[in-house]
């Protein structure tokens, strides 16, 4: 069954939107199936630039059908502006799917993020302020808004109320806070009913649908492996299950109907926003993968924090995401190193550890124990094959390969639609 999951092996922005876009014009369907528009995919074709927060990366490829699924959360305003950005630029967006199942982000789910960041102070998490976290709260809590609701009146105005009845009592009282009128909320939340009428679907029955008459689905997953909620950096974390079984629940596809689990891999490590980050670098080293990686939010706006590539995390992430795969990322920004260090297990209370600590005391003490490997000063962003790729940076790539557990499959040498090298096809 030729279902493929698409995902983060490390903290986010590895460059799935590249891979999701390489694959696009073979695949038939697109589905992002977690996150919100906390997460961003940078898509480069031809001499355009596209960012893209919400949207899946396949909607850039005409014969793709672009869905997004029940585990997403949704702010439509965000939605409308995306389309319309890319309606401007040209890019037929009719095809869109939207799940009705898929949860809303309210006006009042943005500012209970925003005031409650800044009240954690030094302790905040380092959200990105969209009201994802309190939507996900919400949607398990059972008080949540979905896209569903805008379409009747009545429930839609029940259930902002009582939301808002709890949640007006935690900003008057504890963040000293004007309180919300609800009626202001069920206006603006109709406002975007007809707007988006059009794309809502069951998307659950068209997915397996499609699955069932062999066609090619690809879901993608936004954030990464160490920000999943379950697996990730608890809790510097995202609020939704960016791993593979996340494609199973947020697109509402069982798991033996999943053929190929693919993870995306920078060939140096970064992360966004708080929390460990063993190899993390704070010297001209790191200021160097920042600016030549172009290391900056696409969403966010933020620098990246920088450091060399670890391979436990790499491992932890072929193991608990069953990943049959990798796409190694940006390997080009490496060049110009003499020696490139690769972190190969950690040190912890004096003792060697070879796979990622399941206690987050360790994991926020762990030192890197690295391995260096030598580097390469030739060009490589016009190779298309492996073997034109130099001696040093083919062993590179085979080192990472082998510490990591899994195949690397396909190896980006550029920011452009092109410069990838493919070994083995994911189809």
């Amino acid at each position: 069954m030729p279902a493929l999951v698409l995902l983060g092996a490390q903290w986010g922005d590895e460059g799935k939107g590249k891979a999701t876009d390489l694959l696009g014009g073979s695949v038939d369907y697109v589905v992002r199936y977690q996150g919100g528009n906390n997460a961003g995919h940078t898509v480069v074709v031809g001499d355009q630039k596209y960012a893209l927060h919400l949207l899946p990366s396949g909607i850039l490829s005409p014969g793709c059908t672009p869905v997004i699924g029940n585990g997403v959360v949704i702010d439509p305003a965000v939605l409308l502006s995306e389309l319309r950005g890319l309606g401007e630029r040209g890019i037929d967006t009719s095809k869109l799917l939207v799940s009705g199942n898929a949860h809303v982000i309210t006006p009042y789910n943005v500012t209970l993020d925003k005031v409650g960041e800044r009240f954690l102070g030094k302790r905040k998490i380092g959200t990105t302020g969209r009201g994802i976290g309190p939507t996900y709260a919400d949607k398990i809590n059972r008080v949540g808004i979905r896209i569903q609701d805008l379409y009747d009146e009545s429930i839609l105005t029940q259930k902002v109320e009582a939301a808002l009845e709890g949640k007006n009592q935690l900003l008057t009282k504890l963040y000293n806070r004007r309180a919300i009128e609800s009626a202001q909320i069920v206006e603006e939340l109709l406002g975007y009913a007809e707007q988006i009428k059009q794309y809502v679907a069951d998307t659950t029955l068209i997915i397996n649908n499609a699955l069932d008459e062999d066609k090619v689905v690809l879901f993608e997953g936004g954030q990464g492996t160490l920000l999943d909620v379950d697996h990730g950096t608890y809790p510097f974390v995202t609020s939704s299950n960016p791993t593979a079984g996340g494609a199973c629940t947020g697109a509402g596809v069982g798991p033996t109907k999943i053929s190929r689990v693919i993870g995306i891999l920078k060939a140096y490590t970064t992360r966004v926003g708080a929390g460990p980050f063993p190899t993390e670098l704070f010297d001209a080293d790191g200021e160097a993968l920042r600016r030549i990686g172009g290391e900056r939010g696409v969403t966010t706006g933020r620098d990246r924090r920088c450091g060399w590539f670890d391979a436990p995390i790499a491992r932890y992430a072929t193991r608990v995401n069953g990943l049959t795969d990798f796409f190694l990322t940006k390997l080009d920004v490496l060049t110009g190193w003499e020696e490139i260090p690769v972190c190969v297990a950690y040190e912890i209370d004096g003792k060697r550890v070879e796979e990622l600590p399941y206690s987050q005391t360790d994991f926020h003490h762990a030192k890197p124990i690295y391995e260096n490997l030598p580097g390469w000063s030739e060009d490589i962003t016009k190779a298309k094959t492996f073997a034109d790729l130099p001696k040093n940076a083919q062993a590179y790539v085979k080192a990472l390969e082998e510490m990591s557990g899994a195949p690397i499959s396909a190896i980006g040498v550029g920011p452009g639609r092109t410069e990838t090298i493919e070994i083995n096809s994911f189809l």
